[in-house]
């Protein structure tokens, strides 16, 4: 049985949050509510002198990615530690949100980060109901309810809408960016036109801080002596059959095609 001496020195602790899928309120995806308790926990339990962030991630809900990223920075003001956000695969869109949670960004040479734009897409259906006889009915109270209806001709007036929409939150997501990164980003290279980069060219245009991987990097900072503990949302084993694994199957196909964006 082990004694614990006081005046010995403990070695140092970082706690490792994993944000690893797309972000989307849907069963399985990150979102504030499954991460809520994992982050709270990475910041609070055992006494850590940081808290490091796994990031690989294709981006997906701007709201979640804000609420996610939100948190982060409020209890790391609060316990008053330094958080590090290690890349892996990807941070692009809201990865990269995430990413920016962090007083420091490090990368593979071969990650992609960026992707700091606004996208919405879908199909339109009309010509297909036509072709096939089939007549859609929709009845509304408020004349932009149907608004980009896949079943309808798309609307100029919808489309010109949307766009003020995505504006209004590309400019937060510069805005978060910019206040993150500050002087760090280059100023001779548009960043905020939806444009990602490998993790080494990410470097040199200030999106990142340096190339490095979790591990070697923190006993860089802390010492070979640090001791490490991973934080992330579980996972149920079992799902539940019916509607659960329909929404899992969707959620399923729309990570993928987040993911597929970037190659992957």
């Amino acid at each position: 049985m082990k004694t614990r001496i006081p005046f010995l020195n403990t070695p140092p602790r970082v706690n490792v949050l994993r944000l690893n899928g797309a972000i989307m309120t849907r069963q399985g995806g990150l979102n504030d509510q499954s991460l809520a308790s994992s982050i709270e926990r990475a910041f609070r339990k055992g006494k850590p002198v940081a808290v490091a962030l796994s990031i690989n991630s294709p981006g997906g809900s701007p709201v979640q990615s804000s609420l996610i990223a939100a948190r982060i920075t409020r209890l790391a003001q609060e316990k008053e530690l330094p958080v590090y956000a290690f890349v892996e695969d990807v941070a692009a869109s809201g990865g990269y949100w995430l990413a920016c949670a962090a007083d420091k960004i490090f990368v593979d040479p071969s990650s992609i980060v960026g992707s700091i734009g606004v996208i919405s897409a879908g199909f339109g259906f009309d010509q297909f109901i036509a072709k096939h006889g089939i007549e859609r009915r929709v009845h509304t109270s408020g004349r932009s309810k149907s608004m980009l209806d896949p079943f309808r001709p798309e609307n100029p007036e919808d489309v010109v809408r949307i766009k003020a929409l995505q504006e209004e939150i590309h400019h937060a997501f510069i805005a978060h960016v910019s206040a993150a990164r500050s002087e760090r980003l280059s100023k001779e290279v548009e960043l905020f036109d939806g444009s990602f980069w490998t993790g080494k060219t990410g470097v040199d245009l200030g999106l990142a801080d340096g190339i490095g991987h979790l591990v070697p990097t923190l006993k860089d900072i802390y010492g070979d002596k640090l001791r490490l503990s991973v934080f992330g949302p579980k996972r149920p084993l079992l799902r539940r059959f019916g509607a659960e694994l329909s929404a899992g199957l969707a959620a399923s196909v729309e990570e993928q095609a987040l993911w597929s964006r970037f190659g992957l």
